[in-house]
């Protein structure tokens, strides 16, 4: 299949022109340092590519007509991460505010479904999302995130969860050429003290000052890209599945 097909990035209008499309996938990232070794755009990259191989997959197996947008780097960050250079912080409304003018432009042109596949952890869409049920009543948007879904631990010998096994492993699969694991950090992180914070009875934005040394969570040392390959391959798998129930006439019981 050429990717003119389903990746607007490297789409034209003579590709998309006098075409109806059955949804849009939206990739979501951030703009955040990851350890020493990765790029700062890493979440948007990996959320855009695992959302191609997805979709392409949807296209094939179930024949749904799908587009990849090109992938927002607008992320929300944690206290801490803010103070190293280039890491941007997007407010809620801002990022509220892109998905809105998104979602009203592809109702006009008649594309009424949405699948966020995000990719940076401090982002959160419910909220969003019921709002626009309310202004966009014939929009269907659902959210997911990529790294969720396939079971980690089945790939992995220790992933942890910011630029770790996981994601460089992932990136190396993809762009062998973004890595070098040579000046990656230990990716050492330091946990709550208090009780209740570590069982998550309760919630507070980690200070990644106080977390991390190199904004590393879990040791990247052990990736290779044949298991960002395996992994990145039963993602885009699973979210085939996911599109497939997005795409279906009825979406409940009877």
């Amino acid at each position: 299949m050429n990717n003119k097909d389903i990746d607007l990035s490297v789409s034209n209008l003579n590709a998309t022109r006098n075409k109806s499309y059955d949804i849009a996938l939206l990739p979501w990232g951030a703009t955040e340092p990851h350890n020493l070794h990765l790029p700062y755009l890493t979440d948007a990259i990996l959320s855009h590519d695992v959302a191609v191989d997805a979709a392409r997959i949807a296209s094939e197996r179930y024949g749904i007509r799908v587009m990849v947008l090109p992938p927002i780097p607008l992320g929300s960050q944690n206290p801490g991460q803010r103070e190293e250079n280039f890491c941007i912080h997007y407010r809620q409304q801002t990022q509220a505010a892109v998905l809105g003018d998104i979602a009203s432009s592809l109702d006009h042109q008649g594309i009424h479904r949405i699948l966020i596949v995000n990719g940076h952890g401090g982002n959160s869409f419910k909220g969003f999302i019921r709002d626009l049920a309310v202004d966009c009543p014939t929009m269907l948007i659902g959210s997911c995130e990529w790294f969720k879904a396939a079971n980690a631990k089945a790939f992995f010998e220790c992933p942890g969860d910011h630029a770790d096994e996981l994601e460089t492993s992932v990136m190396m699969h993809y762009h062998p050429e973004l890595v070098d694991l040579s000046e990656a950090g230990a990716g050492s992180a330091k946990g709550f003290k208090g009780e209740a914070l570590r069982a998550g009875t309760g919630w507070i934005p980690r200070n990644w000052q106080c977390v991390s040394t190199d904004t590393g969570i879990g040791d990247p040392r052990t990736a290779t890209a044949e298991k960002g390959c395996k992994f990145a391959k039963a993602c885009a798998e699973n979210l085939a599945v996911l599109i497939s129930d997005l795409c279906s006439d009825k979406l409940y019981e009877e």
